[in-house]
């Protein structure tokens, strides 16, 4: 038979396409496969000395190789073996005395299945690194935002900051910071890119960047985001944006002056547990086109009021029943937590969520932004 095979398969030899191992037994053959670990095909007879072929398959499949394959040869009509042999995980079998050319079909049908599987486990293995690159990606974006808290000491006894961000499976766009301009000014800001992956991460440290590196530059809200926008326009890919909420507040006098670049309205907390919405901007989102200025908006902070900054994580957040948690459960739980701490906030506010949604799968980062003046 190993003659016969050889001079069948003499050309794919030749080539290097076929490499063939003979062994007299089921021990014999055991032993090279364990030493040949890059065999694909076993032509394995069932009646063999010192151990037959059934026994022989149960400890092939116990090598647990899913893209090994093993072709039977069986006695015509022998039925039941070969019937068990397929049961226990044999790909096909042949019949003596062996058609040569008939095997070469079932060899070939089973290097199609054989590569099959090799090409599954690469992108098994390229999905499993892309997967670990997403989780070293979202970790490295949580690095990028503030995480020191408070962030300024000195003004602890007037200002109360707190901020976090949760992370959805997907890595997403969205963002927080905070920066002083002067000692009576300090600057904080929300965004959310469109879109979710490496993309939306990218462009969420860019603009993170820009609108820092203008803040710093720029006296006034409005101005940040114009000169923030013309920058992002330029050098925006594939549509994308990112809505911001940007502010300055005077820690002396509690003003608060911001621009709303397409963002949710944020939402104030006052002292006395009443609950509002701040007006729509009219201006666009940033990125989308060139605009020649944005417009800007006040309000004042007064003692033990607190402006709730979100992304639209959190109203959109969806239960088992795939309704949203709102604005109207947001307002009902921000008047329940009056007096808090800017950090007792947020875990109330993430602690509703949590009950409302009930298990559900968080779809969208979920994002605050809490300043609270003492």
């Amino acid at each position: 038979m190993e003659s016969m095979m050889k001079q069948f398969f003499r050309r794919k030899i030749r080539s290097g396409e076929y490499e063939f191992y003979f062994a007299r037994n089921g021990v014999e053959g055991l032993d090279i496969l364990k030493g040949t670990p890059d065999i694909d095909i076993i032509l394995l007879d069932i009646n063999m000395p010192e151990m037959d072929g059934l026994t022989m398959l149960a400890k092939v499949n116990e090598m647990q190789n899913p893209a090994l394959r093993v072709i039977m040869v069986s006695a015509y009509g022998d039925l039941a073996n070969i019937r068990q042999a397929m049961n226990s995980g044999a790909f096909d079998f042949v019949m003596k005395p062996i058609n040569l050319a008939d095997l070469s079909m079932t060899i070939e049908k089973a290097i199609e299945q054989i590569n099959y599987v090799h090409e599954s486990q690469k992108e098994h293995s390229q999905l499993e690194s892309l997967k670990k690159d997403l989780t070293m990606a979202r970790d490295i974006q949580q690095y990028f935002l503030p995480q020191m808290f408070p962030p300024f000491p000195e003004d602890s006894d007037r200002l109360d900051i707190y901020a976090s961000m949760e992370a959805a499976k997907d890595i997403g766009g969205d963002f927080y910071d905070f920066f002083r301009i002067d000692d009576d000014h300090i600057a904080f800001v929300i965004g959310d890119v469109c879109g979710k992956g490496i993309p939306a991460a990218l462009f969420m440290a860019v603009s993170r960047t820009i609108i820092r590196s203008k803040g710093a530059q720029c006296g006034t809200p409005g101005s940040c985001m114009t000169e923030s926008n013309r920058l992002l326009e330029a050098y925006s890919a594939d549509c994308m944006f990112v809505t911001v909420f940007y502010a300055i507040y005077n820690t002396k006098t509690g003003i608060v002056t911001y621009a709303n670049a397409g963002h949710n309205p944020p939402h104030l907390l006052r002292n006395d547990g009443t609950v509002e919405e701040l007006p729509r901007s009219n201006n666009i989102m940033l990125g989308v086109f060139d605009m020649t200025a944005f417009e800007e908006d006040s309000l004042q902070l007064e003692s033990g009021d607190t402006l709730v900054m979100f992304t639209d994580g959190l109203t959109e957040a969806m239960n088992l029943d795939e309704t949203e948690f709102g604005t109207g459960r947001l307002k009902m739980t921000l008047g329940g937590l009056v007096g808090k701490s800017s950090q007792q906030i947020i875990g109330g506010v993430r602690a509703a969520i949590k009950d409302f949604t009930d298990g559900a799968e968080q779809s969208d980062d979920i994002t605050m932004l809490v300043v609270k003046r003492k």
